[in-house]
């Protein structure tokens, strides 16, 4: 800690020196410039008493010492009168003069050739030396030479780079005792979160951390809590999914192999009873294969993590394929399916998956009212909601059962549901397309007297 302070204090200092140093630079160069294009006429016209003038002022009005130079470095002209005709051999000169620089500017130190010189009135600071080029009408004439006292500039700089260590140090200090202290506080719920994780780490997802106190520790240890309890929660469905799974995949299985076995070990079986054996054989593929693709189906929506296509989609015309598409069905049991559609309803989706929405919840209705039964389907705007309602006078489901039926492979009537060919995914799969749309899906039900499943969605749907 206490080395990051010092380098922070170091870079600060740094970065007020260097801005300092640039802006002087700036400033001087710019007044050098201006004070050359006033003095270069005068000096080509070899007006000593107007150049004297213009460079008097300039030097007054910059606060520092002018020098105009001649184009081999002699000096023609010098507010102080101490280096009149004296041939200069300072590097920004021989820049400028050289033809390799318009303008140059350097500081210097006491004790540096010409340098004590330079100061005038036995000034021994900080110099800086600023040079700009003075040109005529037939090309370079000489250049004038600014010398800057900048002592004052780096005493100040001195001063201030004291103050910022000095508030560094206070500020390091205090720093350390802080963390000294914190570190007491801190150290013991760290440790206990630290032993938990590496309980968690080893399998065990029913440990906790202890919440005390206030403040981030406590909301740390409730959030860690919270995922935790996520994590068993998630644990215990993934072993309760695969173990439901197994079960459902090895009903059929098992149901095939006894009667292949049955028609195999009984070559003189009658042809209608080996037909119906056949018939049953095939009956339970298409439930292995129905529940095998709606496991595709869940493993697709789960690794795309809600990612759906959104597309403008016509409510009212996709409702009213979808009681097309199942009329017939109804129909072949006698039964009575009404639609009742507010025309113009769009909003943005997956118009494939909203299919797949209402045609389960449909379908669902028809597998599960009786011979002759009554089915509704309505889509209407409530609020700023479209809502979808699939109502059925079927056998119901019981109060204990509604908060489970989206559940993966629950059944509220396991042998009724396999009779209809379900795999108990269905309404999970439906569940989970309503929420990838940004809607809601809820169920209200009495037993012997049917139910009904309301879907509501925002009308920008999943363009949110």
């Amino acid at each position: 800690m206490g080395i990051s302070f010092a380098v922070a204090a170091t870079n600060l200092t740094g970065l007020v020196r260097d801005y300092l140093f640039e802006q002087k630079t700036r400033e001087d160069s710019l007044l050098t410039e201006k004070a050359a294009a006033a003095a270069a006429p005068f000096f080509a016209a070899n007006s000593v008493e107007d150049l004297s003038r213009v460079v008097r002022e300039n030097a007054e009005a910059m606060d520092g010492r002018l020098m105009v130079l001649d184009q081999d470095g002699k000096v023609q002209y010098d507010t102080l009168h101490e280096m009149n005709g004296r041939r200069l051999q300072l590097e920004e000169v021989l820049r400028v003069l050289g033809g390799s620089a318009e303008q140059a500017y350097g500081m210097h130190s006491p004790g540096e050739p010409d340098a004590d010189r330079m100061g005038g009135d036995d000034y021994s600071g900080q110099l800086a030396y600023s040079v700009h080029a003075m040109d005529g009408s037939d090309g370079p004439i000489g250049a004038l030479l600014f010398v800057s006292r900048i002592q004052g500039l780096m005493d100040s700089l001195g001063t201030v780079q004291w103050k910022l260590i000095s508030v560094f140090v206070l500020i390091a200090l205090a720093a350390l005792v802080l963390a000294l202290i914190l570190s007491q506080v801190v150290s013991k719920p760290i440790t206990n979160l630290s032993r938990t994780m590496r309980k968690m780490g080893k399998g065990d997802l029913s440990v906790r951390v202890p919440v005390k106190g206030s403040g981030e520790l406590r909301e740390l240890a409730e959030n860690y809590n919270t995922m935790a309890a996520q994590l068993e929660r998630l644990d215990k469905t993934r072993n309760q999914f695969v173990s439901n799974a197994s079960h459902e995949l090895k009903t059929p299985l098992a149901t095939m192999k006894i009667m292949l076995e049955t028609v195999m070990y009984q070559p003189d079986m009658p042809e209608e009873l080996r037909r119906e054996f056949m018939q049953d054989m095939n009956h339970e593929i298409d439930r292995l294969t129905g529940i095998v693709t709606d496991l595709l189906t869940l493993t697709k929506m789960d690794s795309e993590k809600g990612e759906i296509k959104r597309e403008s989609v016509d409510m009212s015309g996709l409702t009213t394929e979808v009681i097309h598409l199942l009329t017939p069905a109804a129909e072949k049991r006698g039964q009575r399916l009404e639609c009742h559609i507010e025309p113009g309803m769009q909003m943005f989706g997956d118009r494939a998956r909203l299919n797949q929405i209402l045609y389960n919840l449909t379908d669902n209705a028809i597998k599960y009212s009786p011979d002759g039964g009554q089915i509704s389907v309505s889509l209407r705007k409530e609020g700023e909601e479209l809502v979808w309602r699939v109502r059925d006078n079927g056998v119901g489901i019981p109060p204990e059962d509604q908060e489970h039926i989206f559940e993966r492979f629950y059944r509220v009537d396991k042998a009724r549901s396999r009779e209809t060919g379900g795999t108990g995914l269905g309404l999970s799969i439906v569940k989970q397309l309503v929420t990838m749309h940004g809607g809601e899906i809820t169920v209200s039900s009495e037993p012997n007297r049917g139910s009904e499943f309301r879907v509501s969605f925002p009308k920008e749907g999943a363009a949110t």
